[in-house]
């Protein structure tokens, strides 16, 4: 038989979080007691209010038959209006919002609608691997744009030749930003958005942890830039704001352009996400109250500093992350971050991803996540602190 494998997959690795996941179901299996500080799933429930408009609209037989391709209208105009009253920006839901299948499916999806062989993507590194990913299956050029602490995780735009410049025909942004879970101000969005304009390139903004900041930060949108909307394509997702990253639904907005590339891929993909999750997302992004979002970011807050301040007083001192439900640590011990995370799990059963999953920059660093209750994030602390202390590491 021939070989079956596409040679565009030979230099694709393994997804990186479902080796994670394999890794976390064969621990639990030999009888550890596993505590995962790696995928950043939010553990509290999905609001009853929104529970219920999907029950309701489920039962409604109108919502059995395939959606629209683009998005039934309802949920399209509540991104809109959530638009509108978060950011100020005003969006055309019919020409300049798509719904999604998640974001994750929207921004694979997005890659193939713009990116030809031969084109030039600039990447962050370390970022979601599947800007990478998929760049690298169409057969685009990958060109790294180092995110490091002492430049606060944010991309030296001047350091990015002319000719590659020239080359490019989209760059990926995520603020606040997953792994490192920096944050950014409407000042580097303008600096982005004016880089664009010149070379003539698409701006893909990953915003999907943009309602979760702390310390009063307020994270912004990049399509509150003036003319952003010629150059920017923004993924909003669901997922993390309203703890719904199983139902899979979210938006792509902004450049007309962009948005009608990205449908002609979907259309010729899949059939849309089932009405009845649209009528639940809307439902989420209408009658949420702002109120919930501070809730959840209070959560969040203590949950981070439980961990931040007693890894602290372990002698691992990690910053303090303004944005995401992620804290990103230099390994604390002369090994690489793949055999830290190894022997954390084999010692303590905690688990940590390794930053070298992010790219080459997330080599030497780990990333923890705080979505668990407070109880067994203190208990991940405590054995991290027992095994560091084993390893000669104190405060």
């Amino acid at each position: 038989m021939k070989t079956l494998q596409a040679k565009r997959l030979a230099n694709i690795p393994p997804y990186a979080f479902a080796e994670i996941d394999k890794a976390k179901r064969a621990a639990i299996a030999a009888g550890v007691d596993v505590i995962p500080l790696t995928i950043g799933d939010p553990d509290l429930p999905t609001p009853a209010y929104v529970v219920d408009e999907l029950v309701r609209a489920a039962a409604d037989p109108s919502t059995h038959r395939y959606p629209e391709y683009e998005g039934s209208e309802e949920f399209r105009s509540a991104v809109s209006a959530y638009y509108a009253e978060r950011f100020g920006v005003k969006i055309d839901p019919k020409e300049e919002v798509m719904a999604l299948i998640g974001s994750k499916e929207g921004i694979a999806h997005m890659i193939w609608a713009i990116v030809d062989p031969g084109d030039v993507v600039l990447i962050p590194d370390p970022a979601y691997p599947v800007y990478r990913m998929h760049t690298l299956m169409c057969g685009g050029e990958v060109y790294s744009m180092p995110l490091t602490e002492a430049s606060g995780y944010l991309p030296d735009f001047g350091s990015i030749p002319e000719n590659v410049l020239k080359k490019t025909k989209m760059m990926f942004l995520n603020y606040p930003n997953n792994p490192t879970g920096a944050v950014c101000d409407i000042e580097f969005f303008r600096e982005a958005v004016s880089l664009a304009r010149h070379y003539g390139f698409l701006i893909c903004h990953d915003a999907a942890y943009v309602e979760m900041a702390y310390d009063e930060v307020k994270a912004p949108s990049i399509l509150e830039v003036p003319g952003s909307k010629e150059v920017a394509v923004e993924f909003y997702s669901l997922s993390k704001p309203f703890n719904m990253t199983g139902w899979r639904i979210a938006a792509a907005v902004g450049q007309r352009e962009a948005i009608s590339a990205l449908g002609i891929v979907k259309t010729n993909t899949d059939s849309g996400q089932f009405t009845a999750i649209q009528r639940a997302g809307a439902k989420a992004l209408l009658h949420t109250p702002r109120d919930f979002i501070d809730f959840m970011n209070k959560v969040y807050t203590e949950r981070r500093d439980i961990l931040i301040e007693g890894l602290a007083a372990a002698g691992w001192h990690v910053p303090k992350p303004k944005g995401t439900f992620y804290a990103w640590a230099k390994v604390p011990r002369p090994m690489s971050s793949a055999q830290f995370a190894l022997d954390l799990l084999e010692k303590t059963g905690v688990m940590v991803t390794p930053g070298s999953v992010w790219g080459v920059e997330g080599e030497g660093y780990v990333r923890l996540t705080f979505t668990l209750q407070t109880e067994r994030i203190r208990q991940a602390v405590s054995r991290i602190s027992d095994y560091l202390s084993e390893a000669g590491i104190r405060a």
